[in-house]
């Protein structure tokens, strides 16, 4: 059985840093692409990253820049380092692979 689980949301400033972990179970990890999505209050499901199996990575617009992705097979974990933060990333974030999904994070930037 797959399961992602999430986890490093919170509260957070603008300007400011986070770095969710999506530790995975139940499929062989090390072999696939792994991706990030969030969803905002009201809007749909945007994707944000994907790092290959080979580490190779690729970003939505909005991000690039500011975030970055990456994983650990040793510990079947992916990361999404974000930085400078902005209201506008206020969302639930949630870890992805092919139709499965975590139950997502919370992140909200505020002052």
């Amino acid at each position: 059985q797959v399961q992602l689980v999430e986890s490093g949301g919170g509260l957070v400033q603008p300007g400011g840093s986070l770095r969710l972990s999506c530790t995975a179970s139940g499929f062989g990890f090390s072999l696939y692409a792994m991706s990030w999505y969030r969803q905002a209050p009201g809007k749909e499901r945007e994707y944000i990253a994907r790092i290959s199996s080979g580490g190779s990575t690729n970003y939505a617009d909005s991000v690039k820049g500011r975030f970055t992705i990456s994983r650990d097979n040793a510990k079947n974990t992916v990361y999404l380092q974000m930085n400078s933060l902005k209201p506008e990333d206020t969302a639930v974030y949630y870890c992805n692979w092919f139709n499965s999904w975590g139950q997502g994070t919370l992140i909200t930037v505020s002052s």
